[in-house]
């Protein structure tokens, strides 16, 4: 595939934003500290996060805003949460919780908030990573606090309409909105229990519990038709048929050994037949049968790409699907075309795209979702991004 551009970016775990020909990547630029990879400890630094706009045909910067930013998380490369465009808008939230509203054209701030600050609690030890979501006139985000841990706020003014939910830790999953027994609901999996709510005014529905190891809830619960599947690392995972009113009514199955497929970074693709995604304990990418949870087929060459790998913990790959052919983004750097079905997978092909400059427990990594638009794929890693053709020729 063509590339078709290149450009030079600090560090930073944040997928990048395209709407129209604007580009909207996010990283952080580190003025003292040594940066290291300890899941248990938070580690410090000063520095800059950075918000950068550039232009889709050519990767030339159009604007940037920077701020100064002191860290106290674990795997400290930079943002996490993609940023969210809502037309002439862009929300960006970093890792220590500075939420920001932007003008697209000229890269003014229209507000900000501190959400650490403002609602008296500290960044989750991983950071702040669940990108904000925008319905109708209100933004959503995980804030943290007592009665805060999702907060909704007028996506204009940055003005709190509601706020909602207390646990212990906010965890890293994004709230979504589904349509659960002909209504909307925002879903919000923190680290206790998946909560449904009502978007305009915070009201819970109905909340079940669902307790991922190490607060890590992060894959964004999937619907299809009226079955619901969430998963997380310690092998939790939940298949909840769903009521004619949209709450849970039988649980289909749970987590067990060599059952079912366990997301952490990177959220499974729920199909009618199947669930495909990259199981976070052993590392490989598996299909798994939605009906029992039993496993169809699993392999690393859609992760790590090392067959002969015995395991590879937190193994990643980010998959979607685009009319018949699955494109997936894999640990390695490589962008591979595959057809997936229970009965396997066939690699169309296969390019390297970036090279994994994330470390994760002693090998190389690049952990950061891919944009895909305008017929290109946008992808970056710690030192550039890049956009790839995927234009027929």
């Amino acid at each position: 595939l063509k590339v078709l551009w290149r450009t030079p970016v600090q560090a930073g775990y944040a997928g990048p934003a395209v709407a129209g020909n604007r580009v909207v990547v996010t990283d952080y630029l580190i003025e003292s500290g040594t940066p290291r990879n300890d899941p248990g400890a938070r580690i410090r630094l000063s520095g800059k996060e950075r918000i950068l706009c550039l232009d889709a045909d050519t990767g030339d910067e159009i604007w940037k805003v920077q701020y100064d930013r002191p860290y106290e998380i674990s795997y400290p490369n930079g943002p996490r949460a993609t940023p969210t465009i809502d037309g002439d808008l862009v929300y960006v939230l970093g890792a220590e919780g500075d939420l920001h509203c932007i003008n697209m054209d000229s890269g003014e701030i229209v507000w900000k908030r501190q959400l650490a600050q403002q609602y008296n609690t500290q960044a989750p030890i991983w950071g702040y990573a669940a990108h904000p979501l925008v319905h109708g006139d209100l933004l959503y985000t995980l804030a943290g606090g007592d009665g805060s841990a999702v907060v909704a706020l007028n996506k204009l003014t940055g003005e709190v309409v509601w706020q909602a939910l207390t646990t212990k830790d906010i965890g890293y999953c994004p709230p979504t909105i589904r349509e659960l027994g002909g209504r909307e609901q925002l879903v919000v999996w923190h680290s206790e229990s998946i909560n449904a709510l009502d978007p305009l005014s915070g009201q819970v529905s109905w909340t079940y519990p669902l307790a991922p190891r190490y607060e890590m809830s992060i894959a964004a619960p999937q619907l299809n038709g009226n079955r619901l599947f969430a998963s997380g690392i310690g092998e939790i995972s939940a298949m909840i048929e769903l009521d004619a009113t949209g709450r849970p009514g039988k649980t289909l199955w749970t987590g067990k050994p060599k059952i079912g497929v366990y997301s952490a970074n990177a959220t499974a693709l729920f199909e009618d037949d199947a669930i495909y995604g990259s199981d976070c304990g052993s590392g490989k990418f598996m299909a798994v049968n939605p009906a029992d949870g039993s496993r169809y087929w699993e392999t690393y060459k859609l992760t790590s790409g090392d067959e002969s790998a015995r395991r590879v913990n937190q193994g990643t790959a980010f998959v979607v699907k685009h009319e018949d052919k699955h494109l997936i983004f894999a640990e390695n750097g490589d962008l591979i075309f595959a057809k997936l079905s229970p009965a396997g997978f066939s690699e169309l092909g296969r390019m390297h795209v970036l090279e994994p400059t994330g470390e994760c427990m002693g090998r190389a990594v690049v952990w950061s979702h891919p944009a895909y638009a305008n017929q290109c794929m946008f992808a970056r890693n710690d030192k550039e991004i890049v956009c790839v053709s995927l234009a027929a020729k």
